[in-house]
């Protein structure tokens, strides 16, 4: 079943080059590996919902599986390659600048870093 963050067939053709062909083992023993699209559709779903690798839809390759690809693919730089050939498109088209595009805009509060002002509550407050 194809979901709304599948990659259509047009835009695999456009980034397949890109992406490191699958190892064999020389004895042709294994595991065969999952399927690289749709790996890579699983990990587009967790990207773009933001859930948890956990709750990744049964219809995409196992959780950890789509987890080791894009942590092996990001390590590689294949990733960014991945992400830049799909947002070439948009970027032509529209005529948006690359160099003040984010991919996520997720910001994290520093726990150190609260105002002297911020009243501590009763449990945590010095006896």
């Amino acid at each position: 079943m194809a979901v709304s963050t599948d990659l259509s067939d047009d835009e695999w053709a456009a980034i397949a080059p890109f992406l490191p062909p699958l190892p064999r083992r020389a004895d042709g023993r294994g595991r065969p590996w999952a399927d690289s699209r749709a790996a890579l559709n699983g990990i587009l779903w967790v990207l773009q919902t933001g859930a948890r690798w956990k709750d990744l839809p049964d219809d995409y390759p196992p959780y950890q599986t789509c987890h080791r690809r894009f942590q092996r693919w990001v390590a590689e730089g294949t990733f960014q390659t991945v992400v830049t050939q799909l947002a070439l498109p948009v970027f032509d088209n529209d005529g948006i600048d690359q160099t003040e595009a984010f991919i996520d805009g997720t910001f994290v509060p520093a726990k150190k870093g609260a105002l002297a002002l911020v009243l501590r509550s009763a449990a945590k407050a010095r006896r």
